[in-house]
């Protein structure tokens, strides 16, 4: 037995547990900072530069995460490899993986490059649209190396080896700064060399930029690194039609889960662009504190699941749901915990976030509701990604679908639009981003519910046949 799959219990569970957290949740924390450095370079420009970023990376993240969901069946299917010890079936899927990475680029980049659309859907004013246009088109260039940068990242993870994530996404936040100023500023070298000053929209196109080398540093890690060269990822290989059949049978209710969660987040910030820059930039400050804080739920359930997907591959089930509830009941201590932090916090960390007091103010009472927003969203989370490890991916995105598109788009929708119109209670608060919040962390409250319902009947149906030997 490998030393990963070695009978672990208790207290050595749970720390086995955390240090596969760890550097997942620094890899994440170090991805979501490039997107918060965005915020906090562009705030120094322009509310409208806050709002016209925001817009583009929530329009870009609703494509990205979609597809780049279908990838992560990958991990689960990986990680089971890995707890057969099996490096030729984990080299073979990551080969084929990067066909898929590129067929899932092609409608990808359409939709990114589409901005007349994105745009008529959210309305924005003329100064904010000005800079989602080039936003976007920028990242249309990045995402080719996004979503091959994720086939790294599942062979890293569903291999226990997060650390080497971590790395690289750290390399990328120390040259997120230097790249943005380049773009954002302009730069010109004796006018041989000259970048013109983009503004905000200079953000996407760094971002595009470091998206490529750190696809390059990975293709390198994976030629060198000795501990990933016997996976053989890189040696050419036939895309086979019967692999991508099982993996999309697998990872597309993934992606559809993914598109759901995020969309139902994101398509706030599109559907409040018709309103203000102020409001626009108080819901990203408060949108930029929910994905920070969500980063310590993923972390842990990536975790969880993956260690639980190794001992199902290893042959002990039970030993696997042992994993789940030990990883879910650290991930409600930790959901407590920020929940706590963040709400004790949401004054300063407001007004970090921008220098404008219109903004601060109406950003401190949305982070209050980020507080029970967050504590759901991990909890589901969770849930979510353990079920992964059983290879149950279909029922968790009706569920998700329901809530999420349905109650919280929907009633987000209502409150925002319709019930302030009525003059109820809180209504004027309701009318800015507040409305969307509320709706949200009331759907995510059911989702959780409607996903722990789905687990305890996946293990019920697991014991059956058990049952019927004795």
């Amino acid at each position: 037995m490998s030393a990963q799959l070695e009978p672990l219990s208790g207290l050595r569970l749970r720390l086995r547990l955390l240090k596969m957290a760890a550097p997942l949740f620094v890899a994440q924390i170090a991805l979501m900072m490039q997107g918060i450095i965005d915020t906090l370079m562009a705030g120094r420009l322009s509310a409208e530069d806050v709002a016209g970023i925001g817009l583009g990376a929530s329009i870009y993240f609703s494509v990205y995460i979609g597809l780049m969901g279908v990838q992560l069946a990958l991990v689960p299917i990986c990680a089971r490899h890995h707890g057969a010890d099996d490096a030729n079936a984990i080299g073979a899927e990551i080969r084929q993986g990067y066909w898929l990475a590129l067929l899932l680029s092609v409608p990808g980049c359409v939709l990114l490059a589409f901005t007349d659309g994105w745009l008529a859907i959210a309305s924005p004013p003329d100064e904010v649209a000005q800079v989602t246009r080039p936003y976007l088109a920028a990242a249309a260039v990045g995402l080719p190396a996004a979503l091959l940068f994720r086939n790294f990242h599942a062979l890293a993870v569903a291999t226990s080896r997060p650390g080497l994530v971590m790395g690289l996404n750290l390399a990328m936040l120390v040259l997120k700064i230097p790249a943005n100023l380049l773009f954002m500023h302009g730069f010109s070298l004796g006018g041989i060399l000259t970048v013109p000053a983009m503004g905000g929209a200079g953000c996407g196109v760094a971002s595009a930029l470091l998206a490529w080398i750190s696809a390059g540093a990975a293709a390198l890690l994976l030629a060198y690194e000795p501990g990933l060269q016997r996976y053989r990822a890189l040696v050419p290989a036939a895309p086979s039609l019967a692999w991508m059949k099982r993996a999309l049978k697998l990872g597309l209710p993934i992606g559809a889960t993914q598109l759901v969660e995020v969309t139902s987040f994101t398509f706030m910030a599109i559907f409040l662009a018709r309103q203000d820059a102020v409001v626009g930039a108080s819901h990203q400050i408060a949108a930029r504190l929910a994905g920070l804080t969500y980063m310590i739920g993923l972390a842990l359930g990536t975790a969880t699941s993956t260690l639980a997907a190794q001992a199902i591959g290893a042959g002990h089930p039970q030993r696997a749901r042992e994993v789940a509830l030990t990883g879910l009941r650290l991930g409600a201590w930790a959901g407590l915990a920020a929940m706590t932090l963040l709400y004790g916090l949401r004054e300063p960390l407001s007004a970090l976030f921008s220098t404008d007091q219109a903004v601060v103010a109406m950003a401190v009472p949305l982070v209050a509701v980020v507080c029970f927003f967050h504590f759901f969203d991990s909890a589901q989370t969770q849930i979510t990604l353990v079920l992964r490890a059983w290879h149950v991916t279909a029922s968790p995105m009706f569920v998700h679908l329901a809530a999420l598109w349905g109650l919280g788009l929907g009633g987000g929708w209502w409150l925002t639009y319709v019930y302030p119109e009525r003059g109820g209670p809180w209504a004027e608060w309701l009318s800015g981003a507040a409305g969307f919040w509320v709706a949200g962390a009331v759907a995510l409250a059911i989702a959780t519910v409607g996903v722990a319902a789905i687990l305890w009947q996946a293990w019920r149906s697991e014991d059956r046949p058990l049952a019927s030997e004795r």
